[in-house]
């Protein structure tokens, strides 16, 4: 069986695999997370971070969260006030941004671990695909973070760069392929609408499953093969 979950932003390890026992998932089912488990609340997302290290059946995509984080490396060894002293405007801007974004939590609990697990931490997310393409009985799918921006269907994927992959912002009305069922977050549903607080949304085209968890919402763990969903 294939699952998909997206924006835990510092959602409780110990629920998620809660949610995951609801859902008899095991080991020879396989996880994809359509990006930002980082940020915002909790342990920042640590906690499952370390957790997909040891996971040979789950598969995180990009965010555009865990690319802010990336853009931050230059803090990775250690933060302290004297190398922060050190950073050129730039390299200020760019931590100021991720930390207006919910990142300041994700670094204090980063800067709890010893320096070897930091950067397997940051050598996982940098291979983290932007996309994947995957075919779930007899449905073709194309799972990414938050769509896609500029999209027109004779472009091929790899044309897209990667902030039309993690800073889209579709429309309810916007189409994607005929033919592949293309599944992402990144926009929480009740943007789309009150009546889809918290709630998957699903057209024609594609389907959205950021429900919310970032604001309080509890996520929801969508199976591809029949469409279940299970909540806690």
């Amino acid at each position: 069986m294939t699952y998909v979950i997206s924006d835990l932003h510092g959602y409780n390890i110990e629920k998620l695999k809660k949610l995951l026992e609801t859902a008899n998932f095991g080991e020879n089912d396989f996880l994809y997370i359509l990006g930002d488990v980082i940020d915002r609340n909790g342990d920042g997302g640590v906690g499952i971070l370390l957790w997909l290290l040891e996971q040979p059946n789950a598969e995180l995509i990009m965010g555009n969260h865990e690319a802010m984080l990336l853009s931050c490396d230059f803090i990775f060894d250690e933060v302290t006030e004297t190398n922060i002293d050190k950073l050129n405007k730039k390299q200020l801007e760019i931590l100021n941004n991720y930390l207006l974004n919910g990142g300041g939590v994700t670094l204090r609990n980063l800067k709890k671990l010893d320096k070897q697990t930091r950067f397997d931490i940051v050598d996982y997310l940098r291979d983290c695909p932007l996309y994947d393409a995957i075919t779930v009985g007899d449905t073709d799918y194309i799972l990414v973070h938050a769509g896609f921006e500029n999209f027109r269907p004779d472009r091929k994927l790899s044309d897209y760069s990667p902030d039309e992959l993690i800073w889209a912002e579709p429309e309810l009305k916007d189409e994607y392929f005929d033919g592949i069922h293309t599944v992402f977050g990144h926009t929480p549903t009740h943007l789309f609408g009150e009546e889809y607080r918290g709630k998957i949304v699903r057209t024609r085209t594609w389907t959205c499953i950021d429900c919310g968890a970032a604001t309080g919402n509890e996520p929801v763990l969508l199976r591809l093969d029949d469409y279940e969903e299970f909540r806690l």
